[in-house]
């Protein structure tokens, strides 16, 4: 296989609980040309003084600091800049790898001749422990469907920025990923998963998985701002959504292993 270098974009904000853990691993990937880019967003505890520790030993990671807060969009966008790699890859501070997750994914990447991929994964709670879930997709994911849902993990998501060029983040707090996914899907048409699980999401009290309503917000704004409707259509299209994600959808969520 080809060893062509994997551009790790993490944001980070406030991640002293996790941001370690998030490290261990990328450093444990079995692929292991890569570089991780972890931009902090101002954060006022610990996260920056314990990645500056892990740098003195490894020269892969860079932190970027920025000057004031600005939301993950920003900082995702900071590091996509900076990115060397012809791989594009995304991962949160409280997020975790499986070993082989770069290493499946590029090797298909290039066997297949694809642009784009991504895996089935996992949650977990705030301590690590499993939440008994696997989050699936569908085996051929068309725009059509990702207009309606996001089916795509953003910890699971990598491209090709040499097919692709680099995808510009939306400013907007949240969902950028779902953007992203959505402006790859509206050029390629399909894209194809890894079919298994390769990464552990973990769900906090604050994130979207967490909060029905918040899900709701800022699903709309992706509707009205960045497919660029008014008021009207999307508050239409969120119904759509709405139905779609608790009616309609396919049951993506399987019951992992103990």
């Amino acid at each position: 296989m080809e060893n062509h270098l994997v551009s790790i974009i993490t944001p980070s904000y406030n991640s002293e609980k996790f941001i370690a853990a998030t490290i261990d691993s990328v450093r444990n990937q079995t692929y292991q040309n890569w570089e991780m880019i972890i931009v902090d967003d101002c954060s006022n505890d610990q996260t920056r003084a314990i990645v500056e520790e892990i740098i003195k030993s490894e020269n892969r990671i860079r932190l970027i600091k920025l000057a004031e807060n600005s939301g993950a969009g920003i900082a995702r966008n900071r590091a996509i800049n900076e990115a060397n790699g012809r791989f594009i890859a995304f991962l949160d501070a409280d997020d975790l790898w499986k070993p082989e997750k770069l290493e499946k994914q590029v090797s298909f990447l290039l066997s297949e001749d694809q642009a784009f991929t991504f895996s089935f994964y996992e949650w977990i709670d705030e301590n690590g422990d499993s939440l008994h879930k696997i989050i699936e997709a569908p085996l051929k994911l068309t725009y059509n469907q990702l207009f309606w849902s996001n089916l795509v993990g953003n910890l699971t998501g990598i491209y090709d920025a040499q097919k692709l060029g680099k995808i510009e983040i939306s400013s907007l707090r949240k969902r950028q990923d779902w953007m992203v996914w959505l402006t790859i899907l509206k050029q390629l048409k399909t894209a194809k998963p890894i079919p298994e699980s390769l990464a552990y999401y973990r769900v906090r009290q604050d994130s979207i998985s967490a909060s029905k309503w918040s899900l709701v917000k800022h699903n709309y704004r992706v509707y009205r701002i960045f497919h660029k409707n008014n008021a009207v259509v999307a508050g239409f299209l969120m119904i759509g959504f709405l139905f779609t994600h608790f009616f309609s959808k396919p049951k993506y969520v399987k019951k992992a292993s103990t």
